[in-house]
């Protein structure tokens, strides 16, 4: 079936089964693969992209449910303030150690931001509890994003 989706603010034409995931759309259609495969059931988070803003996990997320919702990608995310701030206090703050889960990590973060400039630590524990990371580098990405939301307050 063919499925028109826009991805990074481009317009895409895709044929692929109705119930294909839009992480294989994204990976294997589009060639896009800065999302990435890791647990295949939405609970490690590598796979997060934006999907209408929203924090979604695009392995678990079928294509004929994106409709007109515009898709973010991490190729793309640095294009919004919110995204800009978290790349750059990212790499400030020296978060990626192995760097697998981290395109999910930026982008769940990147929505937090988006929604909230300046989260409470229980406010980056709720948005990033479905981001594992297996080097542990939780504590890097909390001073990140709190470096991140004192460089956009600050202008």
């Amino acid at each position: 079936m063919s499925y028109r989706i826009t991805v990074n603010s481009l317009p895409k034409e895709v044929d692929v089964d109705s119930d294909t995931p839009l992480l294989w759309v994204l990976r294997d259609v589009l060639g896009m693969t800065g999302t990435k495969f890791g647990c295949g059931e939405g609970l490690c988070g590598a796979c997060t992209v934006h999907l209408d803003g929203v924090a979604v996990r695009s392995c678990i997320t079928p294509i004929d449910s994106v409709g007109d919702s515009p898709v973010t990608t991490i190729e793309a995310v640095g294009q919004s303030s919110s995204g800009s701030a978290i790349q750059k206090a990212w790499l400030e703050a020296e978060v990626v150690q192995c760097g697998y889960c981290q395109s999910g990590q930026i982008m769940s973060a990147a929505a937090l931001m988006a929604q909230n400039p300046d989260p409470a630590d229980s406010d980056i524990d709720d948005a990033m509890s479905g981001n594992i990371c297996r080097c542990g580098t939780y504590v890097r990405i909390r001073a990140a994003i709190k470096q991140a939301a004192a460089a956009q307050k600050e202008g």
